[in-house]
């Protein structure tokens, strides 16, 4: 059973290996620790990937479940990512919602200076 762990382990780091095309893994590490634990969902959302949103949402991941921390709306406010807070918007994810720092998706938009993400939620909350 062992044997067969470690054989799935170094199968699994083969394959991201095989498929990364980045090169130089010193500038890599920094990014993919800071992202470990963050959900799947979460992490399109930060990549910017509107499809895959999009294609996650649709096959049910919830809107409104914090990861690390943070929920998606909180991800897309941070990373300035309209297109993803109007479609996680449109299916439930709630704008004043809270996490244990106190924070909000708005003040995510605004400590992180993103301006048009500050505005568009904003003007959904307006809504």
């Amino acid at each position: 059973m062992k044997k067969l762990s470690i054989l799935v382990m170094c199968m699994t780091v083969s394959l991201v290996f095989a498929i990364d095309p980045v090169k130089d893994l010193s500038s890599y590490k920094v990014a993919k620790t800071e992202i470990t634990n963050v959900s799947p969902f979460c992490i399109s959302i930060v990549r910017g990937d509107y499809e895959m949103v999009k294609k996650m949402v649709e096959l049910g991941s919830e809107v409104n479940k914090i990861s690390e921390g943070m929920t998606p709306l909180m991800y897309a406010a941070r990373y300035n990512r309209l297109e993803i807070i109007k479609l996680l918007v449109a299916n439930g994810a709630k704008i004043s919602t809270q996490n244990d720092k106190g924070y909000s998706a708005m003040k995510y938009a605004e400590i992180s200076g993103a301006e048009d993400a500050k505005s568009l939620l904003m003007e959904l909350k307006a809504k």
